[in-house]
């Protein structure tokens, strides 16, 4: 059903210890219940991958999982031989690598029927976007990650009538590494990655 939202605030959380810790950020919404999401899980759970995952009241649970030798040296899951599944469907992604603006760059792809891109606005904003077809026209959903420490925060707001799908992958994103939809953010995320896992490889 699609609702108007009021804004979500989803707070850092953490639990356990070394191999088992898990993290995240969670809250609740008034029109779609409580969203956790963690980021990643556990590596043991998921051996030679990074995946994130948002599960919820009235949500669909979704998870974006990236495999490869990079992971070893990601804390988070990239955009690179990554897959996205909502629910049960397993969710196609592309975007414009070589694109010169931010939107150029935006991640696109297909769930239940609808279009959606997602661009970043700087390193800590991001907006989803449902396309309008011929029955809807569509939302835009804001996220912006805010704080450090225990005090970080993703404050999500959405501008049209969103759908429990809208909410999850929002949510999702804010765990995984979007440095890459920025010309800046991908030169940054590449070299980084290469420095860490060849700091690695001398351990």
């Amino acid at each position: 059903m699609h609702t108007a939202t009021t804004p979500i605030t989803l707070e850092f959380w953490k639990e356990g210890r070394t191999y088992e810790r898990r993290a995240g950020y969670r809250g609740a919404s008034p029109e779609f219940g409580e969203i956790v999401l963690t980021c990643p899980l556990p590596r043991q759970s998921t051996p030679g991958s990074v995946v994130s995952e948002v599960r919820g009241t009235l949500i669909p649970t979704a998870t974006f999982e990236t495999r490869g030798i990079h992971t070893e040296a990601a804390d988070l899951p990239t955009l690179n031989r990554a897959t996205l599944r909502v629910g049960d469907a397993m969710v196609y992604l592309r975007r414009n690598r070589f694109g010169v603006t931010r939107k150029a760059r935006a991640l696109h792809f297909r769930y239940g029927g609808d279009h959606y891109r997602l661009w970043a606005v700087n390193r800590k904003q991001y907006v989803l976007r449902r396309e309008a077809d011929n029955e809807d026209p569509g939302v835009s959903v804001t996220a912006k990650q805010s704080g450090i420490g225990a005090g970080k925060k993703v404050v999500v707001r959405v501008t049209g009538r969103a759908v429990g799908a809208d909410i999850a992958l929002v949510a999702l994103f804010a765990g995984v590494d979007r440095a890459p939809l920025t010309r800046g953010g991908a030169v940054r995320s590449a070299f980084a990655r290469s420095t860490r896992l060849f700091a690695e490889s001398q351990s």
